[in-house]
């Protein structure tokens, strides 16, 4: 998928009947899991994260299919309206301090049923959509075993008691955008406890692109505080506490743009926060977010394009989505990895023949003066991506843009017919 740039069988097999029906009864056999598939994300991911400090980003994306009346291909009901499809759940591990992506970590990938439920109140959480928040972070604490600390980040729907009260460890900490205006233990809520306290300092942040804004700079007001959330009265759950100590940071832009939506953001941590540096580091740790939403762009619309597949089945769907994810990230890690702020290894992405063939590809790109050769150690990831991007068009000049995803689909398009034509090389031709 990643040499391809697709997730369309016939392509995937280059033109081979037979190798089409070999992806095909790939993806039928009962062996095959989805569960088994994810299991696989994380096997990389928990050696690259060693001795670091790892945000771990969760969230939730709707992957649709297109259906007939006739045909829902097994597909269950997504957003509103008529739109069938599945839903993807993945966890991704950041380095904190430079921010490459290190891999996926967990996650679920499923289908809701038709089946009426009971009201959402009145159901366990294991009878809850809701539960893949808490165990994709527990099922994380494993993989993310070696690393020096983590900081398990979610959006507003992952800001509810159980992760606060079952999730926190001394080197697993919690930190989600507020949802709920909590009550608190002495009384009153969250935000209102929020907007007693003065603010204390201020900064212009940049606020990357995303699907329902363009890249921006906001001008933001910072205060922060600790609070007690009290545990809800309806929470059937055993075994919880009466209430959990957190600190929150709110950052908001008093004077937005004309027509411009103002940013608010009040977000909850289990992580220290004296100063207002402290304050700060939370809120760019947050932005972070920015990057599980990349993700699925290469997923979908401008990457792979899982959501043109035509499986038939909800069952092949959902373990082609767990095999494409792995791809989106590679891909994902190719254009991070044109910075050369983290050194990990081309053989994260590449196989040994496909290194074998970026060394030779290497020598076109030599170039006559020292700024235009390759400034990354061979064989590190870095390396790689600066050839891949070369191969897409790039010019390599440190002057120009820095080559993005579409630069690098083209250039994978290349070297995907170099390297084919590299491992005939000593193939016998009579």
């Amino acid at each position: 998928m990643v040499l391809r740039e697709t997730v369309c069988l016939r392509r995937l097999a280059a033109g081979s009947h037979s190798q089409e029906i070999r992806f095909g009864r790939f993806l039928g056999n009962d062996a095959v899991t989805v569960e088994r598939i994810i299991a696989g994300w994380g096997e990389p991911t928990g050696a690259a994260v060693a001795g670091r400090h790892v945000l771990a980003l969760q969230d939730t994306s709707e992957i649709r299919f297109q259906t007939t009346p006739d045909n829902r291909r097994d597909l269950g009901k997504i957003k509103k309206g008529n739109c069938w499809g599945l839903l993807l759940h993945p966890m991704l591990a950041l380095d904190a301090e430079t921010g490459s992506c290190l891999g996926l970590v967990g996650g679920r990938v499923w289908t809701r049923g038709t089946e009426a439920l009971p009201p959402h109140a009145s159901r366990p959480l294991s009878a809850k959509e809701s539960r893949r928040w808490v165990e994709t972070a527990e099922a994380a604490k494993a993989v993310l075993a070696s690393a020096t600390r983590v900081t398990a980040i979610t959006d507003r729907e992952g800001d509810f008691f159980v992760m606060w009260a079952r999730l926190p460890e001394e080197r697993f900490h919690l930190l989600s955008r507020v949802m709920h205006d909590h009550a608190l233990s002495g009384g009153g809520t969250l935000r209102r406890a929020a907007a007693e306290v003065a603010f204390c300092d201020s900064r212009t942040v940049e606020l990357r692109e995303r699907a329902d804004r363009p890249a921006r700079q906001a001008d933001l007001s910072l205060r922060f505080g600790e609070a007690t959330i009290r545990r809800p009265q309806n929470l059937e759950a055993a075994a919880l506490p009466d209430g959990v100590t957190l600190r929150w940071v709110e950052v908001v832009e008093p004077s937005p743009p004309a027509g411009v939506e103002p940013l608010s953001w009040l977000i909850l941590t289990t992580h220290a926060v004296a100063t207002f540096a402290d304050a700060w580091q939370i809120v760019a740790w947050y932005k972070q977010r920015w990057v599980i939403e990349q993700f699925f762009r290469v997923m979908k619309q401008q990457g792979l394009k899982v959501e043109d597949s035509q499986l038939q089945s909800a069952a092949r769907l959902e373990k082609l989505v767990a095999i494409a994810a792995k791809a989106a990230v590679i891909v994902m890690q190719l254009v991070q990895a044109r910075s050369g702020q983290d050194r990990q290894s081309a053989s994260l992405v590449f196989t040994p023949s496909e290194i074998d063939t970026l060394t030779a590809l290497q020598q076109r790109f030599k170039g006559k003066t020292r700024l235009q050769a390759n400034p990354h150690p061979m064989g590190s990831l870095a390396w790689a991506a600066w050839i891949i991007a070369k191969l897409g068009g790039w010019n390599g000049y440190a002057s120009s843009k820095p080559p993005g995803p579409i630069t690098f689909f083209n250039g994978l398009a290349y070297f995907r017919a170099c390297a084919d034509g590299w491992a005939l090389r000593d193939v016998y031709m009579p």
